[in-house]
């Protein structure tokens, strides 16, 4: 396997929810067309979900990353609602339905911690003073204490 050519590829986030991805598209392969509303708008929410944990590790303000952050955990929890309507109407088994949910919550739990981290993160306001120094003349800094 190469090396990861961009941040959020190392993410354990980000790998959890590609392959979240892969298993909700191989099961929407396999439902028929009465669930295909469901499945539809099951995949999409699987696919915001790794597009927004990248795009929001690829920005720079703590805002702005956890803008995102919360956007794909608001898709997983799309998700979760999502495998609650193919359970009801007999498109999952119980095996598939217990599996996704444990993928879901572990990507909520791990998104929650990013946002947590981030959002926590700030520096206390600092008053910076300037102090003028004449480029001509020689300061000496024993003679300053």
């Amino acid at each position: 396997m190469t090396e990861p050519a961009f941040d959020h590829e190392r993410l354990d986030v980000y790998r959890l929810s590609i392959a979240y991805v892969a298993f909700s598209c191989k099961i929407a392969k396999s439902l028929g067309g009465s669930n295909r509303q469901a499945w539809e708008q099951w995949l999409r929410a699987a696919q915001s979900i790794r597009l927004n944990i990248a795009e929001g590790n690829g920005k720079q303000s703590l805002k702005d990353k956890n803008r995102f952050f919360e956007i794909a955990r608001g898709s997983a929890f799309e998700c979760a609602a999502v495998h609650d309507v193919l359970r009801v109407c007999v498109a999952i088994d119980d095996d598939s339905n217990c599996r996704g949910k444990t993928d879901l919550k572990r990507l909520v739990s791990m998104l929650t911690r990013l946002i947590q981290r981030t959002h926590g993160v700030s520096e206390d306001r600092i008053e910076y003073e300037y102090e003028y120094r004449d480029p001509e003349y020689e300061y000496d800094s024993a003679a300053e204490t």
